[in-house]
């Protein structure tokens, strides 16, 4: 069996040997994640030449994704590196205050305009929600607050407003120069932290192409905001990564299951990619094995139709990142065997579609879905009609014949898609059927007999819109 639902994992110091990312790719590695918050650009372009490398040596197509670092609000540093909060303490933060002049009463803030988005009463959560200061007063740039729960505070830690509403744009002048960078190095991926709407979106998207970049745009849902406009966002974007990070910090821990739940739902309705994230397997950085908790978190996403599921610290600097796609790998397999209680074809049943190709693509799903076809063969140039079928749930393969590398690597996040390099050397029907079906049979991706669905563009194999389906018997070259 091959999994259906994708593994993106973080790059670091953990898989930069060339063996080690060898070995994650054979694991299960689909999509590898450069996070620019860590290292530098020629850190960024080492790790995006050692992906690319290993991946070809072994004839796979994986995809490489850029993560933007947003508008990331974090205090500034203290003079002895941390300091201890206790319940009930005065603290303040300054904006104003020296980049290292933290200590025991306050600390400074990278974002200039805090004091201006906060007011008495509202609670200011660091460190992931760790530490809960409430704000008593603002005067000029200083607030001031009461620890409500207090811990040790060392430097550079976030800060977020519990419930959202910290102004930051979501593109910073590092972010401009990074999406430069990814479109240099012709990234299949663009993730953008910290949206707010469907208009940040769209600019990451313009300048991304302004910079010569071709790559799909992810959204990542990680502020408040965000869920009140998320519509906009699921339009604006090609994929949603639902980063439970600071999603949960803002939202509560509590509301995070259930919204994890609908913007899975809700993405995939609108025939979008998503990508589950944030401490699916956290406790492999440090052990060989995952828990329990973790297993049934990874699976129940899995379950509920997430395309993709996320690796960070455990591959990027965990002591086990090989085992780490390995396990999940395994949890994916075990959950995928469970059907799906809406049953076999209930995606759009009721829709009518503006596109021909889309048509095909439900037309193609009904059919393999009621009937004992083996595999589904989709001739591609962009990848759409690949991902309009994968949004219906089904365990049949769907195999992307392309002769474009970008093609491969994009669809290759797409949930039971499988990318399948294929350069059309004929053009009549019969020449093209055994070209497909040879190249099938000598990856042991069908046998001799079994039926399968194969869709194209007309006249000439891929080029134009799909609009032709048909159900074929594999046959042997003679």
């Amino acid at each position: 069996m091959r999994k259906r639902t994708k593994i993106v994992a973080t790059l670091g110091p953990a898989s930069d040997d060339p063996e080690t990312l060898g070995k994650m790719i054979d694991a299960g590695l689909d999509v590898a994640r450069i996070n620019f918050s860590h290292g530098d650009q020629s850190q960024h372009r080492r790790r995006a030449e050692t992906l690319r490398s290993a991946a070809m040596s072994r004839g796979k197509n994986v995809g490489l994704m850029g993560d933007l670092q947003g508008p990331k609000i974090r205090i500034r540093r203290f003079r002895n590196g941390s300091v201890v909060l206790s319940d009930g303490d005065a603290f303040f933060l300054d904006s104003t205050l020296g980049q290292e002049d933290g200590d025991r009463d306050g600390v400074g803030v990278a974002l200039e305009t805090l004091h201006d988005d906060v007011s008495s009463g509202d609670v200011l959560l660091l460190n992931d929600g760790m530490i809960e200061l409430r704000v008593e007063r603002v005067d000029g740039t200083r607030i001031h607050t009461t620890v409500i729960n207090g811990g040790i505070l060392s430097d550079f830690k976030g800060i977020n407003r519990k419930g959202g509403g910290l102004s930051a744009d979501a593109l910073t002048d590092v972010d401009r120069d990074n999406i430069r960078l990814a479109a240099e190095l012709d990234m299949d991926f663009l993730a953008v932290s910290f949206v707010r709407s469907g208009a940040d979106v769209a600019e990451a998207r313009r300048l991304f192409q302004a910079a010569g970049g071709s790559g799909l745009i992810v959204a990542k849902i990680e502020r408040a905001e965000a869920i009140e406009d998320i519509e906009s966002i699921i339009d604006a974007a090609d994929i949603v990564m639902v980063a439970r990070g600071d999603l949960g910090v803002e939202m509560g821990y509590a509301e995070l299951p259930g919204i994890q739940k609908k913007l899975i739902h809700m993405t995939r309705a609108k025939n979008k990619i998503v990508i589950t994230a944030t401490q699916m397997m956290e406790s492999m950085i440090q052990n060989p094995i995952p828990t329990r908790a973790e297993v049934s978190d990874v699976a129940n996403a899995v379950i509920d139709g997430t395309d993709a599921v996320m690796l960070s610290g455990e591959t990027a600097v965990g002591v086990y990142p090989v085992e780490a796609i390995t396990a999940m790998s395994s949890v994916c397999l075990g959950a995928e065997k469970f059907p799906h209680p809406s049953g076999r074809m209930s995606h759009r049943t009721d829709d009518e579609f503006e596109r021909v190709d889309e048509a095909i693509a439900m037309a193609v799903m009904y059919t393999a879905n009621h009937m004992d076809v083996r595999a589904i063969i989709a001739l591609t140039e962009s990848g759409s009609t690949a991902l309009w079928m994968s949004r219906v749930r089904s365990d049949i393969p769907i195999y992307a014949l392309t002769p474009y590398a970008a093609t491969s690597r994009r669809v290759a996040i797409y949930r039971g898609v499988y990318p399948v390099q294929f350069d059309i050397k004929e053009t009549d029907r019969d020449s093209l059927y055994a070209n497909i079906f040879e190249t099938l049979l000598s990856k042991d991706l069908v046998e001799v007999d079994d039926l399968v669905i194969f869709t194209k563009g007309d006249l000439k194999g891929i080029s134009g819109s799909t609009n032709a389906m048909k159900i074929l018997e594999v046959k042997a070259s003679e």
